[in-house]
Parts: C-alpha cells; sequence; structure tokens
C-alpha cells in the first residue's frame, strides 16, 4: 500500500490543523532559523519536545506521522552517527574503536547533538507539510501576500502534477518489458535503456506541461486582470496566536540553552 495512500490527518478541526498555512509555515520556519544559529542539545530539545506535544492538536496520527517522518528518522541517526565517528572532538571514555574510527562519549554527544538539531529543524516543517491543503496554500499566497495567480497556480498544477511522473516512469518500464527490452547483464545497455526512459519521460512531461499551460491561459490565468477566489483565506487572531506561540517556544529555547551555559553560536 501507498504511504500516500494513508491520511495523515484524521481530524480536520484540530485546533492547528485548521489554523492559516500561511500561519502554519511562519510558526515552523522561527525555530528553525533561531537552531541555525548554534549547535548544543538544550534549544532543538526543547524545540523538538514542543513539536511532538503539537502532534495531536495538528490531527496528525502517529502513525501517518511515522510512515512518513521514517526518511527523516534515518537521515537524523545517520547523520548523529556520521558526526560521533568523524568529529574532532574525541575526549571522554572511548566507547569503541576500530584503526582510525574512534568513538568516545564525547564525540557521541556531538553526533547526538548536531542528530536533535536537524530534528528539530525538520519536524516543524514536517507536521506544517502534512497538515497544509495544496490549494488552501495557492489560494493563501494569492490572497494574502498578493503573489501572482499565473505563479502560485501553475506551481500547483505541477505539484499536482508530479505523482504522474511516477506512474509514466512505471508504465514505460512495463511497455519496454513486454516489447522485450531487458539489459540483462550487459551495463552499457543497462544504462542506454536507462537514458531512453528518462527521454521519453522528459518528452511526455513537456507534452502534458504545453496542455496545461494552455488550459490555463485559457481561463484567463494571463488576462492581468482582478480574479475573484472561491474560498476566502483569513489570518485571523488564532493565526496570530499560533505563530506568537512559536515565538515563545523559540525565544525559550534559546533562553534555555544560553542560562544552562549550552549555547554555542556558529559565529562567534
Amino acid at each position: 500500500m501507498s504511504v500516500l495512500a494513508v491520511p495523515a490527518v484524521s481530524d480536520a478541526g484540530a485546533p492547528i490543523a485548521r489554523r492559516s498555512p500561511l500561519a502554519k509555515i511562519a510558526a515552523a520556519l522561527l525555530p528553525g532559523l533561531a537552531l541555525l544559529a548554534s549547535i548544543d542539545p538544550v534549544a532543538p530539545a526543547v524545540v523538538l519536545a514542543s513539536t511532538l506535544f503539537c502532534v495531536p492538536l495538528c490531527g496528525v496520527t502517529w502513525r501517518a506521522l511515522a510512515r512518513r517522518a521514517w526518511p527523516l528518522a534515518l537521515a537524523v541517526v545517520t547523520l548523529s552517527l556520521g558526526n560521533a565517528v568523524f568529529t574532532g572532538r574525541k575526549g571522554g571514555a572511548t566507547l569503541f574503536e576500530l584503526g582510525p574510527l574512534v568513538l568516545t562519549t564525547e564525540s557521541l554527544g556531538a553526533g547526538g547533538a548536531a542528530g536533535l538539531r536537524v530534528a528539530a529543524i525538520a519536524l516543524p516543517g514536517v507536521l506544517a507539510i502534512l497538515t497544509i491543503d495544496p490549494v488552501d496554500l495557492a489560494d493563501a499566497l494569492v490572497q494574502r501576500l498578493r503573489v501572482p495567480a499565473r505563479f502560485a497556480y501553475g506551481a500547483l498544477a505541477g505539484l499536482r502534477l508530479a505523482p504522474l511522473l511516477a506512474a509514466d516512469w512505471q508504465t514505460l518500464g512495463r511497455a519496454r518489458r513486454a516489447r522485450g527490452l531487458a539489459a540483462g547483464a550487459n551495463p552499457v545497455r543497462g544504462v542506454r535503456l536507462f537514458a531512453g526512459k528518462v527521454f521519453a519521460l522528459l518528452v511526455g512531461a513537456m507534452r502534458r506541461a504545453t496542455r496545461l499551460a494552455a488550459a490555463m491561459e485559457a481561463r484567463g490565468f494571463d488576462s492581468g486582470q482582478a480574479r475573484t477566489a472561491a474560498r476566502e483565506q483569513r489570518f485571523d487572531g488564532g493565526d496570530a496566536a499560533l505563530v506568537a506561540a512559536s515565538a515563545v517556544v523559540t525565544v525559550a529555547a534559546v533562553g534555555l540553552s544560553i542560562v544552562t551555559g549550552a549555547w554555542n553560536p556558529l559565529l562567534s
């Protein structure tokens, strides 16, 4: 079963799920920008704990979050181990040693801090993406930020068509196998067949994009005239409160890191 077949949001009326897409994006960006300034375990831990606390408030099931965030978890583990092994901080007790590869308590802490930082930066964005409807986001960009409709809805159409590329790739593979075109053990032939599939996919995507562009032109997306909106996107007090709460968590995380002496700015 496809991962995308499992709904991410089980409760569309959850406190955060029903907020404006722009508010969700702003709330996810604020802690990430602050965490980019320092490498320490305290501030990311506070942001990550707050994010996990907000998962039920987003209406996202833990199962759906796990099915979509496992690549992030794998990346965090890999990054943590890589930093722990190859960092120059090798103090403390030695936990593992194999030739030039040395793992100590200090290096393990440094790797854990790096992985925790990446998780705290990325997870709020993952939650925001899971709870934002692309149509609502395009409407909000056009109505609230005055983004040109041609750009916003063109990007939306491209996003909607992206899954078709995967379906086209599978169709091309099945069609070539049906004609007996297989690389077998010949790597040169495999490269040629792969290049042919990529070219065919590119041609099909360009043809689809041309038809889509003509359809959008026929609907007046390039007319320059004011457009009406079927669904009005508001930014009310609840949306402002979400952004303010994110700012409070960010300030608290940075403040706690400074008070505990863990704050380690990159530019110092």
